[in-house]
């Protein structure tokens, strides 16, 4: 297993780029880059922390875009007609802010993604609403750290 606070502590914020986009191409398989980006942000500036690791985490997504982009001609041969259905679907119920959410909230927006994939929704707006999303996320995890890491590590 590759060790991310070695990695954060050689590389500085490019570090924390490649922990991120680690953590979120990994797939299901859960990675401590949450507290990585909460650490980071205790030791440097947690406007370039939450920014950095908004987009390595976000670029990281597009794995499981791509996952269900190759699903999707699996998908195509047996359920054809209701997936175009659900495409229609999902685009004019708020796609777009579905992704954003589950990329700015802990939920596990690996599935969303996997989803966007299989319903071939647009990738520059897939892309555009899930590194808006893992930036706010970030943001919030890397000031977290800035605020209160001194304050966990005085219980360890």
């Amino acid at each position: 297993m590759i060790d991310f606070l070695s990695l954060i502590e050689a590389y500085g914020y490019f570090g924390v780029l490649i922990s991120s986009f680690i953590g979120s191409a990994s797939i299901i398989l859960p990675l401590p880059s949450a507290a990585i980006i909460f650490a980071s942000g205790g030791f440097f500036d947690p406007l370039f922390v939450g920014i950095i690791a908004g987009v390595g985490s976000g670029l990281g997504e597009i794995f499981g875009y791509l996952l269900g982009l190759g699903g999707r001609k699996i998908i195509d041969k047996r359920l054809k007609k209701g997936v175009k259905k659900w495409e229609k679907s999902f685009e004019k119920h708020g796609g777009f802010f579905i992704i954003f959410i589950f990329a700015a909230t802990p939920l596990p927006d690996d599935f969303v993604g996997i989803a966007a994939g299989v319903l071939k929704y647009p990738f520059k707006k897939f892309l555009i609403a899930v590194i808006a999303g893992k930036i706010i996320l970030s943001l919030i995890l890397a000031y977290s750290g800035f605020y209160g890491l001194g304050w966990v590590l005085n219980y360890f």
